[in-house]
């Protein structure tokens, strides 16, 4: 039998936080009659893109956020979308910018990417702020990917002495890896980051305070991958044959061994669209300099 009190529930943390934010919102309304507004842009009909953007609108316009679409068509190019791009960035009234990803490959993601401002870049994609991020500057400034900060909201929430912890990252993707390990850096965590070359990974993860498993193979890491003690955050997830969704992690048979594990779904996905809310929130009040 699978003991649930072990179990980080990022559903109940991610309402909680937004409604945290939904209550400044709210103020910023009433003392300056203004809202944070969120540009998504959508190229192509990917089934699980369009999935996604409907539930970042649902919860945006849930909380007082304005979004606004933009859906473009499979064959754009890139000149027609920086010309997109170049208008949201001009526009005062527009607080945050994201491309949904992934895109299609006539388009070049780095230069596209790059093209939003740093300080409308909600995603945290571009060099200006992961050269931040990566230089420990004060995090006010600038944005960092929302299902990172979710993991490390998570870290915090569930080991709050982070400093001196042993974090070991399966995993070195630009949206969750590479900032995870230096959000965990500026925590004065020792981070190890693993990928698919890494030889012993279980003998490593097994010395993890905290393991951050992000890999996409489901059920992948069974209990001789981890301690007793150890903090479990499964951001990977992947579809079985009868559409179940599942993480990285052999969650059943995981679970009654650590301490603390998230489960797929509700663990670090809610929360990955909460942060990028927060990201809005954040561009809005650095924008008009709200002493909040």
């Amino acid at each position: 039998m699978t003991s649930t009190s072990n179990i980080i529930n990022g559903k109940q943390e991610a309402e909680m936080l937004l409604n945290k934010l939904s209550e400044k919102i709210k103020r910023v309304d009433y003392l300056h009659g203004i809202k944070p507004v969120l540009a998504i842009i959508l190229v192509g009909n990917h089934p699980a893109s369009i999935v996604y953007v409907r539930n970042k609108v649902k919860y945006a316009q849930k909380i007082g956020i304005k979004v606004e679409q933009i859906v473009l068509p499979e064959a754009v190019s890139n000149s027609e979308l920086f010309v997109i791009i170049n208008k949201l960035n001009k526009d005062k009234s527009i607080s945050g910018i994201i491309i949904q990803l992934p895109i299609p490959p006539q388009l070049d993601k780095d230069q596209i990417l790059s093209s939003i401002l740093p300080e409308k870049d909600v995603d945290g994609f571009h060099p200006i702020n992961v050269g931040y991020l990566h230089s420990n500057a004060d995090i006010k400034n600038y944005f960092v990917p929302g299902t990172a900060l979710g993991c490390l909201y998570l870290a915090e929430k569930y080991e709050p002495n982070l400093s001196g912890k042993h974090v070991v990252i399966v995993g070195r993707s630009n949206i969750v890896g590479k900032p995870l390990s230096a959000l965990f850096l500026n925590k004065d965590c020792t981070v190890t980051v693993c990928n698919s070359k890494t030889q012993n990974l279980s003998k490593i993860t097994y010395t993890g305070d905290i393991v951050v498993t992000a890999i996409g193979k489901p059920a992948y890491f069974t209990p001789s991958y981890f301690n007793n003690n150890a903090i479990i955050i499964d951001v990977g997830t992947s579809r079985t044959a009868n559409n179940k969704l599942i993480g990285d992690v052999d969650f059943q048979n995981v679970c009654n061994k650590v301490k603390y594990i998230t489960p797929v779904p509700g663990g670090v996905g809610p929360l990955t669209v909460t942060f990028l809310l927060i990201n809005t929130f954040k561009a809005m009040v650095n924008q008009y300099n709200f002493n909040l």
